[in-house]
C-alpha cells in the first residue's frame, strides 16, 4: 500500500506509549494497535485529528505517500 502509517515514529519522538496514546484519544488499544501497525483501512477525521492533538503535530507526520 502507498500510503505509510508513521504512528510509531512520532510516538518514539514524542517518548509516549500506546497505553498513553490510547488514553489521550480514547481509542482502545486494538484500534490503535491495528492503525501503528498500517493494517487500518481507513482513518476517520476526527481519529487524526485527536492522534495529532495528542502528539503535536501535522497529518503529514503520521501519514506519508510512497509512489510504489
Amino acid at each position: 500500500m502507498p500510503i505509510v502509517v508513521n504512528l510509531d515514529v512520532m510516538m518514539a519522538k514524542r517518548k509516549m506509549s500506546l497505553n498513553e496514546l490510547s488514553q489521550k484519544v480514547d481509542l482502545t488499544l486494538s484500534n490503535l494497535s491495528i492503525l501503528k501497525t498500517g493494517k487500518a483501512k481507513a482513518i476517520r477525521f476526527s481519529t487524526l485529528e485527536a492522534i495529532c492533538k495528542a502528539l503535536d503535530c501535522q497529518p503529514a507526520d503520521i501519514l506519508e505517500y510512497l509512489e510504489g
